[in-house]
């Protein structure tokens, strides 16, 4: 099982034996980088360290990792609002082992307008479907690639 995520090509792939899925996905519109506070979105290699929201409706909208109770109006959003799903990552090489701490995740947006854009803050973006139906078929310690 494994995650590799295009940034040129704004997509994503999960491959679990024969089972192959593309999502399209939409990463920092500031680039790609390691700095804290920077927006950018890290490459490298990662794992998957946490998931959150199993239970949450489609489109709850989450702060601190903790639903809210409230579910987004799904369009495109100006905000970056987590919704849906949280996977986060956690950096496995040198320069991104900042990545837990600088809060990276894979997740769901309002903003699904702009999904295959750089749009992002530095996580990884996905349709509210998409990161449902990816959030069931990972596991923890999934191996992440972001190149």
């Amino acid at each position: 099982m494994k995650i590799v995520i295009s940034i040129h090509d704004q997509n994503l792939t999960f491959t679990d034996g024969d089972t192959k899925l593309v999502y399209p996905v939409s990463t920092s519109k500031f680039g790609e980088g390691f700095e804290e506070g920077s927006g950018k979105t890290p490459t490298g290699m990662f794992s998957v360290c946490e998931k959150i929201g199993a239970n949450a409706e489609s489109g709850m909208i989450f702060i601190s990792r903790k639903p809210t109770g409230k579910t987004a109006d799904i369009g495109k959003s100006e905000k970056d609002v987590i919704t849906s799903r949280i996977i986060r990552l956690e950096g496995m090489d040198k320069s991104n082992s900042n990545t837990f701490k600088r809060y990276i995740y894979i997740h769901g947006t309002s903003d699904e307008e702009n999904i295959g854009k750089k749009a992002s803050f530095g996580c990884v973006r996905m349709k509210n479907d998409d990161i449902i139906e990816l959030f069931s078929r990972v596991e923890k310690s999934c191996s992440v690639y972001i190149n």
